[in-house]
C-alpha cells in the first residue's frame, strides 16, 4: 500500500453563509493548499495511506480539526500537537466571477513551528514513504529558522528514495520579498522530481506570462516530471524530456475557485502513484478540478464528490 506525506498547514475558513455574500454570517470550516490537496488523493484513491505532516494546538477548533481529518480518513501520526499554539484562520470574499480573495491571521499558527517536531524517529518514518509532497505556501508558513532543517529534511527523503513533489503556490503577503521566495523556490525546484507549477504564480514571481517561459526556466533543475497549469489555457506537460499540450474544457457554472489547483494536483499525484499513464491521469485531475469549482469552499460535499469521481474513475 502507497504512503503519501503532504507537508503544511490546515486552518480555519471563514466564508460568507449566503452564496450573494449580502450578510454577515459566516460558515466556519477547515482548508488549506496542502490540507486540500490531501483530502482529495485521499478521496479519490482510498486505498493509499494519505498522511499530512503538520501541526495544530490544543484548543477546541484544533480538536475539531483533527476530527475532520479522521473523517476525511486522513492519516494523524505526524499531526503533533502545540502545547502554546493554535491553528492559523483565514477568510474568503468571492467576486461574481468566483474568483477570490483572502484575509490571514496566522502569526500564531502551531504549523510554523512543525519543524520543532521533526527529530530522526520522525524522519526514519518519513522515509519510507512513496511520495513527500510540499508547497510554496508550506516554505512560507514554516519559520525561517527552520528551513535549514526542512531542506535537510528533503535530502534525506530523496537520498532514501521518497518521491519528492513541489507545488508553487506563492502568496506575496507571507515572505519578506519576492528575492527571499525566488531562492526557496529555486531551492525547492532543484531538489524535487515533480512540480506542478501555475503560470499565475509565476507571473507573479518571476515575471513570465507563458507556459513556454515557465517552462524553459524550469528545464535547468533537472524535473523528471513538471505539469505546467494555465487555467483555461490548457496544461502543458514534460516527462523525461517529452513535452504534450492538453486543452482543457472550460467550465460554465463557475461558484469558486478557492481549490481548482488542490483537487488537481490531488487526484493526479495519486492517479500517477497508482500507475496511471499522464494522458489519464491530465483528464481525471481535470475533470475533479471542473466539478470542485462548482461548489462553495475548499472542501466539496464528500458524497457528491465521491459519486462523480466513481464515475469518472470507472471511464479511465
Amino acid at each position: 500500500m502507497k504512503n503519501i506525506y503532504l507537508f503544511g498547514e490546515c486552518m480555519i475558513e471563514l466564508m460568507p453563509a449566503a452564496q450573494d455574500q449580502s450578510s454577515t454570517l459566516m460558515k466556519q470550516s477547515f482548508a488549506g493548499d496542502v490540507f486540500n490537496t490531501a483530502v482529495y488523493l485521499k478521496r479519490t484513491f482510498a486505498d493509499m495511506n494519505v498522511h499530512l505532516v503538520t501541526a495544530v494546538g490544543q484548543d477546541p477548533f484544533s480538536l475539531d480539526m483533527l476530527q475532520y481529518f479522521e473523517n476525511e480518513n486522513i492519516g494523524c501520526d505526524f499531526v503533533f500537537k502545540s502545547t502554546t499554539k493554535i491553528p492559523g484562520l483565514y477568510s474568503i470574499q468571492l467576486d461574481e466571477q468566483g474568483e477570490r480573495s483572502f484575509t490571514y491571521w496566522r502569526e500564531n499558527s502551531a504549523a510554523r513551528q512543525v519543524m520543532q517536531h521533526i527529530d530522526d524517529e520522525v524522519i526514519s518514518q518519513l522515509a519510507k514513504g512513496d511520495m513527500f509532497f510540499f508547497s510554496g505556501i508550506s516554505l512560507a508558513v514554516i519559520e525561517p529558522s527552520a528551513r535549514a532543517a526542512f531542506w535537510l529534511l528533503i535530502d534525506q527523503l530523496k537520498a532514501a528514495g521518497v518521491q519528492i513533489v513541489f507545488d508553487p503556490n506563492y502568496r506575496p503577503r507571507m515572505w519578506s520579498g519576492a528575492k527571499e521566495a525566488q531562492e526557496q523556490f529555486e531551492l525547492a525546484l532543484q531538489k524535487s522530481d515533480l512540480s506542478l507549477p501555475g503560470v499565475d504564480d509565476f507571473q507573479q514571481l518571476f515575471g513570465m506570462t507563458t507556459v513556454e517561459e515557465v517552462n524553459q526556466y524550469c528545464q535547468q533543475f533537472g524535473l523528471t516530471e513538471l505539469i505546467i497549469k494555465n487555467g483555461e489555457q490548457g496544461i502543458l506537460v514534460v516527462v523525461d524530456g517529452e513535452t504534450s499540450q492538453f486543452a482543457i474544457t472550460p467550465v460554465e457554472n463557475v461558484v469558486d475557485t478557492t481549490s481548482a489547483g488542490d483537487s488537481f494536483n490531488g487526484v493526479y499525484l495519486g492517479a500517477r502513484i497508482e500507475g496511471y499513464s499522464v494522458n489519464d491521469s491530465i483528464s481525471l485531475a481535470s475533470k475533479a478540478a471542473g466539478f470542485v469549482i462548482q461548489h462553495r469552499g475548499a472542501i466539496a460535499p464528500a458524497d457528491e464528490f465521491n459519486r462523480f469521481i466513481k464515475t469518472q474513475l470507472e471511464l479511465v
